[in-house]
């Protein structure tokens, strides 16, 4: 069975506009899907969020913020916390980093993406919403370098086009998607019978 299982973890960033295309990603996924997805989603760094809260309303996965030293565990969402980046480590052990902001922001979807691709592989899809500016795109670049899938969305159908258009530039995404075919591919690659 283990054999069937391809992909071993999907990771997710936005910006703004993300908060509703979030949902609507969450939203598509099946209860018990199959493994953790990981979320980066640009916040202000000044503010306690509410973030895994207004997502899980939307979501029949589990949905929490990011702990230091957790495993990430198959159907349970992780959002990385205001102004800490999300790393993921050996065996899927989740760190939280107070290094550097990347773009401006932390945390950063360069800095999920690119870890996830040296602890995945293969087995990573990364995935690219609406947002402004250009974070993401060396992430998917890593992903796709250790031989990962993304997607992004179209950036015709995201509110703010930047962070979709800059992952789409980069020449390295699989599959550009409108908003409400992005669950659906993502079931398809996670769950070889949904094929």
């Amino acid at each position: 069975m283990q054999a069937d299982k391809r992909y071993a973890v999907v990771a997710v960033a936005s910006s703004a506009g993300g908060i509703t295309a979030l949902g609507a990603v969450l939203g598509g996924l099946p209860a018990g899907f199959a493994v953790p997805v990981l979320i980066v989603q640009h916040l202000d760094p000044r503010h306690d969020t509410v973030l895994a809260h207004v997502l899980a309303r939307r979501a029949r996965l589990p949905v929490k913020l990011a702990e230091a030293g957790e495993l990430a565990r198959p159907g349970t969402v992780y959002v990385a916390p205001p102004n800490r980046h999300l790393v993921v480590g050996a065996a899927g052990l989740l760190a939280l980093a107070d290094s550097e902001p990347v773009h401006f922001v932390r945390p950063s979807a360069d800095v999920l993406f690119e870890s996830v691709a040296g602890v995945y592989g293969a087995r990573a899809i990364a995935c690219v919403l609406s947002g402004t500016g250009k974070d993401g795109a060396r992430g998917v670049s890593a992903v796709k370098a250790r031989g990962g899938t993304v997607l992004a969305q179209d950036p015709e159908s995201a509110d703010f086009p930047g962070m979709p258009q800059a992952a789409v530039a980069t020449g390295m995404v699989d599959l550009v998607l409108p908003l409400d075919e992005i669950a659906p591919a993502v079931v398809r690659l996670v769950t070889p019978a949904a094929r």
